[in-house]
């Protein structure tokens, strides 16, 4: 019995000496692992990896005014199959399982959150800004309310579709306004639609249809007219400002609806003159060398023969030392008194010339199978030809370049 217990003691023993060493050698299989994997981490990544964010490191201590305001746009290669995470400043990757993560001593950014990472490009955060509507912020020296409105035809039907929308920023003669508008479609001004009126606002919001109808030959030499009104406590109308809207320049069909707004202009209250009155614009680009000349309207002309047949057009004529020098003629409108043009023409004119040039307007009728027939003329320039308001008008635009100078003039036959 003491020879099976001595013998059960030294194999027990044997047993436990072999337990221990196995697990002593496990630990250190373990531990040796532990470091190999520290010490012989790929030199090629970790080298690439360093020399990645010491170009980094460079260019982030560089003077803040050769940096541009872009954010770098990575991809890290340790992401492969992985979902995006938005790398923003302060934030970082899952770190658990990267091998190639490397500490980074004082403040870092998501810019040195992933080792082997590679820029591939910048982003700059201005190109993707929304653009601001100006329409509803900036409003000129002088402004008396601005209109929107849209605008579609119907090609089947024959319908122009009009829609009132808003009304912005209007100067009424008293303290509240209950403005109201009236919609012309010229040279039509007998028949007019009328939106509602709207109480004690100086922003009124219509977003009121109407219709008009029209045919689609006769659409691009109509015009539309906006009349804005306050009505007071008497049951008194008064006129705030108009919008003037030629449809020949636009396109459009069924599926084109162009919302537009414009600048409320005063009306003209003086009556006509004896042959009737044109306005332009008159702007000269001292850099360029280039006299611009917009002609805008004409009111109360005296037509020989009033009927669809007639048109109305406008000759402008570049003089010099009362010699011809050019001249250009707007498009034709049918049959109207109060024509509406709003084109543009422009003449190379030197800026030593300007004391010796001047600008002929002529507002002429034709007939079908008849001669041209002058209903009026207007001359602009310099004091060696004009007086009054036409040399006003061309001094103030030598005085104030490359800007817009618009007014009446009366139109007369002895000039």
């Amino acid at each position: 019995e003491q020879a099976v217990a001595a013998a059960g003691g030294v194999i027990g023993g044997i047993l436990l000496f072999v337990l221990i060493v196995i697990t002593a050698y496990l630990l250190w299989k373990k531990f040796c692992c532990l470091l190999s994997y520290e010490k012989f981490t790929s030199p090629v990544k970790t080298a690439r990896a360093n020399a990645i964010f010491q170009d980094q490191s460079i260019s982030e201590i560089q003077p803040k005014s050769s940096r541009s305001r872009s954010v770098p746009f990575i991809i890290p290669p340790t992401l492969r199959g992985q979902d995006w995470i938005n790398l923003t400043t302060e934030e970082h990757v899952q770190e658990d399982s990267d091998p190639y993560m490397i500490s980074q001593s004082g403040p870092r950014s998501s810019f040195h959150s992933l080792a082997g990472a590679y820029v591939v490009g910048t982003i700059n955060p201005e190109l993707y800004k929304y653009p601001e509507d100006k329409s509803e912020t900036d409003f000129p020296e002088g402004n008396i309310g601005r209109l929107w409105f849209s605008i579609e035809y119907e090609q089947e039907s024959e319908r122009l579709l009009v829609s009132l929308i808003k009304v912005r920023k209007l100067k009424p003669p008293g303290d509240s306004c209950s403005p109201f508008v009236k919609i012309y479609l010229l040279p039509d001004e007998r028949s007019y639609l009328q939106s509602k009126t709207k109480r004690k606002t100086l922003n009124p919001h219509f977003d009121e249809n109407f219709v008009f109808q029209v045919s689609s030959k006769m659409l691009l030499q109509r015009t539309l007219k906006f009349l804005v009104y306050h009505v007071d406590k008497q049951k008194k109308h008064y006129l705030l400002g108009q919008v003037i809207f030629p449809l020949k320049n636009e396109t459009l069909t069924d599926d084109n609806k162009l919302v537009i707004w414009r600048d409320l202009e005063k009306e003209n209250l003086e009556p006509p003159s004896e042959y009737g009155d044109i306005q332009f614009s008159l702007s000269y680009n001292d850099y360029l060398g280039r006299l611009t000349v917009v002609v805008l309207r004409a009111r109360g002309l005296k037509l020989q023969e009033e009927s669809h047949a007639v048109s109305v057009y406008v000759k402008v004529s570049l003089m010099n030392h009362n010699k011809f020098v050019k001249s250009k003629k707007t498009a034709a409108v049918l049959g109207s008194p109060n024509p509406v043009y709003n084109e543009t023409f422009s003449f190379k004119a030197d800026e030593t010339e300007l004391d010796t040039a001047s600008l002929s307007l002529s507002v002429l009728q034709s007939t079908k199978g008849e001669k041209t027939h002058l209903l009026g003329r207007v001359i602009v320039g310099p004091f060696m030809y004009t007086r009054g308001k036409e040399l006003e008008h061309w001094n103030e635009m030598i005085s104030k370049p490359k800007e817009l100078v618009k007014r009446w003039h009366a139109l007369c036959h002895n000039t």
